[in-house]
């Protein structure tokens, strides 16, 4: 399954572990949620390790995991199922975290901007052809009206910088 992470398609480090198989002792893992909260503690601290979190599962529970988690993984069971975008955001606008916040399951192409503009920063696709339509994708839209934690600067904004203090737009001003 090809994976993208910050607009390139690259190989994965993680290597997935099944609930009832053993952990390497080196390299990065991803586990699941069930997995990875049985001993929290030990393996937070082990250092490369992701979690594989659903998106039925208060997001919350991770909060004191997230500085020494390396990876996030959300699922998206179906293409119209949102939640793992509220959990996104949730994780970087309120809880702050800066590690992999990656997108996985029913991962579609026309998504791509969306799941980039809620905080992920990789993308599990199913198809090669995804991967390669990634980069075409987010260049399709450049601005936005509505305000995310991706540090875009929305119209408004763009508009209200451009204004003098008598609400006038000033001339020659460049815009953003």
């Amino acid at each position: 399954m090809p994976l993208i992470k910050n607009g390139s398609v690259v190989a994965d480090r993680f290597a997935r572990v099944a609930d009832d198989a053993e952990i390497p002792a080196t390299g990065a893992v991803l586990l699941t949620a069930e997995r990875f909260l049985k001993d929290a503690e030990a393996l937070a601290s082990r250092g490369d390790v992701g979690v594989i979190w659903p998106n039925n599962r208060d997001i919350e529970e991770l909060a004191p995991y997230l500085s020494r988690l390396a990876a996030v993984a959300l699922v998206f069971p179906a293409f119209k199922d949102g939640r793992a975008y509220s959990q996104a955001r949730i994780l970087r606008e309120q809880l702050k975290y800066r590690g992999e916040l990656r997108a996985t399951g029913q991962v579609l192409r026309d998504q791509f901007l969306f799941m980039q503009r809620a905080g992920f920063n990789s993308f599990e696709v199913r198809k090669e052809a995804d991967a390669v339509a990634f980069a075409e994708t987010l260049k399709r839209y450049t601005v936005f009206y509505q305000p995310t934690g991706d540090g875009r600067v929305t119209v408004l904004k763009q508009r209200l910088a451009r204004m003098n203090d008598n609400g006038e737009e000033m001339k020659g001003a460049a815009a953003s």
